[in-house]
């Protein structure tokens, strides 16, 4: 993977006037645009659209300070007027191209990115992989925005709303691995972008064929290969450091890549404050 996302990025590189087209260049690397879009993001910390409107900016920088006229650096740069070209370069560099002709800046250059796989070997990561056939996932769910670090306020505040009768009562529906009270997280933006909206699910799974009560929100999920990750530490904190580990140590280490799917979190067991859990992240994944 660490040598398909350099390709990556070699190959904006090389067009940064050209529409690029992210699905055909996965696939011509042999893998998805979803799983290619998932692994950047998590290791560069930033979407790979983000990450072409930096480096195109960088680059036109040099051309608006060389005194070009701006529709013809908007033109080369992909944009088709010098309006759309001026909030992209606002966006990046704080600055119209005018305000940066007049004075020289300021201007924040996008350094070229280049990853490369560090190998430490000193934190085994518990993984099993899993064939599951169909199964469905029922309670309630909530479209909550993305949020990468600490506790997300919009999931909390949705959980907090439930009746502490209703725990008990999905709890007791769970007749499917994984089992217990879940944390489903569908529909994710494949850019990861913080603030994107996802529909956070909390609930249990259930055989695909099990009706349910009509009054709970479904997720069915499509048979396939999952990745099961175990963490165990201060809560939430634990759980997202492993997410951060799939992406850097196990993906770029393993022959599988991530599928579409909903990622699912399953608390095996927790403090009374919840302050430390341990947990099982479920991944979709296929063969790469």
């Amino acid at each position: 993977m660490i040598s398909i996302l350099n390709r990556i990025v070699e190959h904006v590189e090389a067009h940064l006037g050209d529409q690029i087209d992210v699905a055909e260049l996965a696939a011509s690397l042999g893998t998805t645009e979803y799983h290619a879009r998932r692994m950047f993001s998590s290791l560069a910390g930033m979407p790979l659209s983000e990450y072409i409107r930096r480096r195109r900016m960088t680059a036109a920088a040099g051309d608006v300070l060389g005194g070009d006229e701006l529709l013809e650096i908007a033109t080369r740069f992909g944009y088709g007027s010098t309006e759309a070209f001026g909030r992209a370069f606002r966006a990046v560099h704080g600055s119209t191209p005018g305000e940066v002709r007049r004075s020289g800046g300021p201007l924040r250059s996008q350094p070229h990115l280049r990853f490369r796989l560090t190998v430490e070997g000193n934190s085994p990561m518990d993984t099993r992989i899993i064939e599951r056939p169909a199964f469905q996932l029922i309670g309630h769910a909530a479209r909550v925005p993305l949020i990468h670090a600490g506790a997300n306020p919009h999931i909390q505040a949705h959980i907090a709303a439930l009746p502490p009768a209703e725990h008990a009562r999905l709890k007791a529906l769970s007749s499917s691995e994984p089992t217990g009270l879940l944390q489903v997280s569908a529909d994710v933006d494949p850019d990861s972008t913080e603030g994107t909206p996802l529909t956070y699910l909390h609930g249990v799974a259930m055989e695909h064929d099990v009706v349910g009560p009509e009054d709970l929100d479904v997720i069915r999920v499509a048979s396939g290969t999952w990745a099961v990750f175990t963490a165990s530490g201060g809560y939430p904190a634990a759980l997202q450091q492993l997410w951060a580990a799939t992406a850097t140590d196990w993906f770029p280490s393993n022959p599988w890549r991530l599928r579409q799917g909903p990622s699912i979190v399953a608390i095996i067991d927790r403090s009374p404050d919840f302050s430390t859990a341990t947990c099982e992240l479920w991944l979709p994944v296929e063969r790469s």
